[in-house]
């Protein structure tokens, strides 16, 4: 039962960093990158049954949603 919750978080913020990837604007890649914030916040809930390894693979992907965000964002002003 705890790995269930465990795969659909780590799932969760996989699916949403490929939208976020994949989104042709500002605001749809904030929301996306709000939202695998939303699952980190998540992970931290430890009593849930939520492990350690969870919580760092998410951490993981928010870093890499992060750099892929705010890249986007410069490349975005350079443009205009």
């Amino acid at each position: 039962m705890n790995t269930d919750i465990n795969h659909i978080l780590v799932n969760g913020a996989q699916i949403a960093f490929s939208k976020l990837k994949r989104a042709q604007s500002f605001n749809a890649r904030l929301y996306y990158y709000a939202e695998i914030g939303v699952y980190l916040e998540v992970s931290l809930s430890h009593g849930a049954g939520i492990t350690a390894d969870t919580h760092e693979q998410i951490k993981t992907i928010y870093h890499q949603a992060t750099r892929f965000h705010m890249g986007q964002n410069k490349r975005s002003r350079m443009v205009n």
